[in-house]
């Protein structure tokens, strides 16, 4: 959505991601449900099932949509399309049950409340029912009894249990629901004002009703992304809603978690809430699980981690997520997120998985890889061309290259290169590399010095051919010495101060295939690969580019004549010009090869 994110997510140093959709495969499904009021046939037509299907069909806003394939898809809140899916297979119609009840007051579900509660006029109990549901630790503060098949009973007698149950589940990596509800008398205005004062449920005599637990498996590219992404030197750190218990085993699954880890590597949101700045900025560096995380405490730790010096990419679905996406460097919206996630997002993960997000830091990594060459390669040819024509006024003489000769250099170096380096597919190998600071300077020193030591190395071959030309008067590069041209630089005297056009012709030739080949250097710029790597993949691109400056070339010194200055040459000095000019590949063929043996010796 905006185009600097690309190039910002390749210097991403730490990734704050959620579990449910991106680690997970957002395929949510009743694991098993724990309603001691129902019999082991499941629901049947009792109170006890009537409860508990208004409870789930009622307290949702979820829907199920018939696909014309005939399958069911879940629009809405995935988990309470679990539940929905649950009730379908029990054959009941939720969307009629829905219907028949009218909702007299409704607290939607939050991040911060962790539940979600409905009041409404059931006509099967012929009541007002309030029935709540959300995070089973939650619910049960909510409840001061609990439903049993053999009655009502202190919530006291059962928590121990629940929690015993809670734990098992959660440890297997579940998500897990806790339902409640209450028969109410009062219904005026006043009444459920109090009820719901401030955007919360003012009531702590619910009755509990159980427990559901549901599966969302890991996605099975998940393990090795999160491993990609480490070795690429950047923290993953999970921040979820869930307990403790699920997103440990979470993280356990996808290699992120694992024995050596401990209570530093792990808090909760109320607990991070509670830390003072000082403290919790010492810890945020350790952490890899915040577990029951609100959307401030997902803000708070962006900003605590970015105060270190870290550039973080957040990712988020929901409206109380915009906080800290708008916080982050890049902010990372999934596809099926709201409106208000996706435009406070940089980028949008359309498939919603954590491998696009790793992708995304490659791909990132890559485009400010090409740019750096390009820099590259345009810095050296401008160097190059700038010292040249300067050498000629230095020395009395005129410039070896035209005006109109000097614009088709410009037209290569600005665009034919911009097209061939930025049309360059990414590379993986760009993952073994460490994060790259926000403050480094896009020349890094060993770009300096390579730019430095090439243009050096094209200064020298043109000045001395612009030396050789001026002493001695050349028809064909068949008449070339090597010897006579070494000699020439250190002898002053029988220059004759100009060149001829076939010698003006020569040499532009001359300096436009040096940077043809340079290209191939370029290409490869900030690896040990051979400038053929990938030649197969960059052909589309990078061929045709090197095809129309070669080509180019040809026609121009062809049939350019006055304008460009220049006479054709003839195909021996065609075939020379390209040989004599090819080193400059070759020699970072060698260099390249000799780094590699280097690196492969010292691992």
């Amino acid at each position: 959505r905006k185009l600097h994110a690309c190039e910002t997510m390749g210097a991403a140093t730490v990734i704050c991601t959620d579990k449910t959709g991106t680690l997970t495969r957002n395929q949510m499904r009743i694991y098993k449900t724990d309603f001691p009021i129902l019999s082991e046939k499941g629901l049947a037509d009792d109170d006890g099932s009537a409860l508990i299907r208004e409870a789930i069909a009622v307290n949702s806003t979820a829907f199920l949509e018939h696909t014309p394939d005939k399958q069911l898809k879940v629009l809405g809140n995935p988990t309470e399309g679990a539940l929905l899916l649950w009730l379908e297979a029990a054959d009941t119609d939720y969307l009629a049950l829905r219907e028949k009840n009218e909702v007299i007051a409704q607290l939607p579900f939050s991040t911060e409340r962790k539940y979600m509660a409905t009041l409404v006029r059931s006509p099967f109990f012929k009541a007002n029912v309030l029935y709540l549901k959300g995070a089973p630790e939650v619910i049960m503060k909510h409840c001061k009894q609990a439903q049993t098949p053999g009655g009502v009973i202190a919530m006291e007698k059962l928590a121990q249990e629940t929690e015993a149950k809670l734990l098992g589940y959660q440890n297997q990596g579940m998500r897990t629901l806790g339902f409640a509800y209450k028969f109410i008398d009062d219904i005026s205005d006043e009444a459920v004002g109090k009820l719901f004062a401030f955007g919360r449920l003012d009531a702590s005599d619910l009755t509990f009703m159980g427990i559901a637990a549901i599966s969302d498996p890991v996605r099975e590219d998940v393990p090795q992304a999160i491993d990609e992404t480490q070795k690429a030197g950047i923290q993953v750190k999970i921040v979820t809603g869930d307990t403790s218990a699920t997103a440990k085993e979470i993280g356990r699954q996808i290699g992120l978690w694992n024995e050596k880890d401990n209570d530093r590597n792990h808090i909760s949101g109320p607990d991070f809430a509670a830390l003072d700045d000082e403290a919790a900025f010492q810890r945020v560096l350790d952490l890899k699980i915040m577990s029951r995380a609100r959307p401030m405490d997902k803000e708070r730790l962006v900003r605590l981690l970015q105060k270190h010096g870290q550039v973080v990419a957040v990712t988020g679905d929901g409206t109380n997520d915009a906080p800290a996406l708008n916080a982050a460097q890049v902010g990372l919206s999934m596809g099926d997120g709201t409106t208000v996630a996706k435009e406070a997002s940089a980028i949008t993960i359309l498939d919603n998985s954590f491998t696009s997000i790793g992708r995304a830091v490659m791909w990132g990594r890559s485009l400010y890889r090409n740019i750096q060459r390009f820099l590259f390669f345009q810095l050296i040819i401008n160097v190059v061309a700038c010292l040249v024509v300067f050498s000629g006024a230095l020395i009395g003489t005129s410039s070896p290259l035209t005006v109109t000769q000097m614009l088709w250099v410009n037209l290569i170096m600005d665009t034919f290169a911009a097209l061939a380096l930025a049309s360059l597919p990414p590379s993986m190998d760009v993952m073994k590399d460490a994060p790259r600071k926000s403050t480094d300077h896009i020349l890094t020193k060993a770009m300096r010095k390579s730019i430095l030591v090439m243009a050096l190395f094209f200064i020298v071959i043109l000045l001395s051919l612009q030396r050789y030309f001026m002493r001695y008067d050349l028809v064909s590069l068949n008449d070339f010495s090597f010897i006579e041209w070494w000699s020439s630089i250190f002898r002053n005297s029988g220059v004759s101060g100009e060149i001829t056009i076939y010698e003006q012709s020569l040499f532009f030739t001359i300096f436009v295939m040096l940077q043809f080949w340079n290209l191939f250097n370029a290409k490869v710029f900030g690896s040990t690969h051979s400038a053929f790597y990938q030649m197969r993949e960059s052909m589309s691109g990078f061929g045709l580019v090197l095809l129309l400056i070669l080509i180019g070339q040809i026609l121009i010194v062809s049939f350019g004549g006055t304008m460009f200055q220049v006479t054709p040459l003839r195909w021996t000095d065609w075939v020379w010009a390209i040989l004599f000019t090819s080193p400059v590949l070759w020699l970072g063929e060698i260099y390249r090869a000799f780094e590699r043996g280097f690196l492969s010796t010292k691992k």
